[in-house]
C-alpha cells in the first residue's frame, strides 16, 4: 500500500469522528429543548465509533506497510475499548442523573453506541494478526499458522460482540413493552442498535476464521448473510413504524432504524468483500458499497431537514442520519483498506 494513501485512509474516520464531535456538540449548544439535547448527545458520541474505526484501520495498515510494534498491537485496540468505556458510562450516567425523557432516550441511545464501539474495537483486536488472511488464504485448507490466535482468544472475540448484541436486543425490547414515550423511542433504537452489533458478529466471526484458516464455504454463504438479514430486519422494522405506527412519538426511531439497517449494509462491505476474496479475487466494487450507503443517508437527512421546518419530530432524525452517513463513509476506508490487504 502507499504511504500516502495509508495516510489518507487514517485520517477519514478521525475527520468524520471530528464532523460528528463538533456537530454534535454545535446541536446540543444550540437550544435547550429535548430535540437539541437527544440529537446532539448521540451525533456527539457518534465520533467513538469513529474513534474504534480508526484503531481497526491503523491496526491493518501498519501491518501492511511494515510499521507495526508491539505498543501499537496493545495501544490501538485499548484505545478503541476505552472510547467505548467513555459510551457505556457516559449513557448509563445520562439515564441515572437526569429525570427527563431526553435524558432518559439520550442515555439508553449512548449505552447502545458505546456497545457498538465495543464491538468495532474487537474487530481491531482480531485484526492484530490480520497479515495472516493473504498467505492463508494461498496455502489452502488444513494448513493451521503457527502465529494464530488460541482456541481462548478466539472464544473471547466471538463472546464480546455477541454479548453486546444480547444486551442491546434485549434490553431494548424489554424497554419498549412500556407505552410511555421514552421508553418507546429508547426501546426501538436501543434494540436495533443491538442487530447492528450482531453484523458485527459476522465481521469478527470472518477476520477470526480467516486469521486461523478454517474459514469454509459455509461461512462464505452465512456470515454476509447473516448482516444481510440483520440490517433488512432494522430498515422494516424502521418502515413499520413509520407505515402503521405513523405518530410524533415513532417518527424518531423509525428513521434512525433505517439509518441503522444502512449501517448494516456498510458493515456488509466489509464481510462480503472478505468472503469474495477467500481464495478467489472476486471483490473490485465491493467499496462502493459504503459510498452509496453514506449518500443514501445523507439525501434522507436532506429530506428531513426540509420536514422538520413543518414538524419539529423530524429534527432528531435528520441530525442522527447525518452522523450515521459519517460512520457509512468511515467504512469506506476500512473496506478499502480490506481490499488493499487482501489483494496483495
Amino acid at each position: 500500500m502507499n504511504y500516502w494513501i495509508s495516510v489518507l485512509f487514517r485520517i477519514i474516520p478521525l475527520a468524520m469522528g471530528a464532523i460528528c464531535l463538533g456537530y454534535g456538540w454545535y446541536i446540543w449548544d444550540m437550544g435547550s429543548d429535548a430535540n437539541t439535547y437527544v440529537a446532539g448527545h448521540v451525533v456527539l458520541f457518534l465520533s467513538i465509533i469513529c474513534v474504534a474505526l480508526f484503531t481497526t484501520a491503523a491496526t491493518i495498515i501498519r501491518q501492511l506497510i511494515h510499521t507495526y510494534s508491539a505498543a501499537f498491537k496493545v495501544a490501538l485496540p485499548l484505545i478503541g475499548y476505552v472510547a467505548a468505556a467513555i459510551g457505556i458510562i457516559g449513557g448509563l450516567i445520562f439515564v441515572r442523573s437526569g429525570t427527563g425523557a431526553e435524558h432518559f432516550v439520550a442515555g439508553h441511545v449512548v449505552f447502545g453506541l458505546g456497545l457498538i464501539t465495543c464491538c468495532v474495537s474487537t474487530v481491531a483486536l482480531s485484526s492484530t494478526k490480520f497479515i495472516l488472511i493473504p498467505s492463508n488464504s494461498k496455502a489452502g485448507p488444513g494448513h493451521h499458522p503457527d502465529q494464530a490466535f488460541s482456541g481462548g482468544m478466539v472464544a473471547l472475540l466471538f463472546a464480546i460482540p455477541i454479548i453486546c448484541a444480547l444486551i442491546g436486543i434485549v434490553w431494548g425490547i424489554d424497554i419498549v413493552r412500556s407505552d410511555e414515550t421514552p421508553n418507546v423511542v429508547a426501546g426501538h433504537v436501543l434494540a436495533g442498535i443491538g442487530l447492528v452489533c450482531a453484523s458485527l458478529v459476522a465481521l469478527v466471526a470472518s477476520v477470526v476464521r480467516q486469521i486461523q484458516n478454517t474459514y469454509s464455504e459455509a461461512d462464505r454463504r452465512f456470515w454476509p448473510w447473516l448482516v444481510i438479514v440483520m440490517g433488512t430486519i432494522d430498515i422494516l422494522w424502521g418502515l413499520y413504524l413509520l407505515i402503521f405506527q405513523y405518530g410524533p412519538v415513532t417518527i424518531a426511531p423509525g428513521f434512525v432504524l433505517i439509518g441503522l439497517g444502512i449501517v448494516c449494509y456498510s458493515i456488509l462491505s466489509k464481510v462480503l468483500l472478505l468472503a469474495l476474496v477467500w481464495r478467489y479475487p472476486l471483490a473490485k466494487r465491493i467499496p462502493l458499497i459504503p459510498v452509496l450507503t453514506a449518500l443514501t443517508c445523507l439525501f434522507i437527512a436532506a429530506f428531513l431537514f426540509e420536514a422538520a421546518t413543518i414538524n419539529p419530530a423530524y429534527m432528531v432524525p435528520a441530525r442522527v442520519m447525518v452522523g450515521l452517513g459519517g460512520i457509512c463513509f468511515t467504512l469506506f476506508s476500512i473496506v478499502s483498506i480490506l481490499e488493499s490487504g487482501t489483494s496483495s
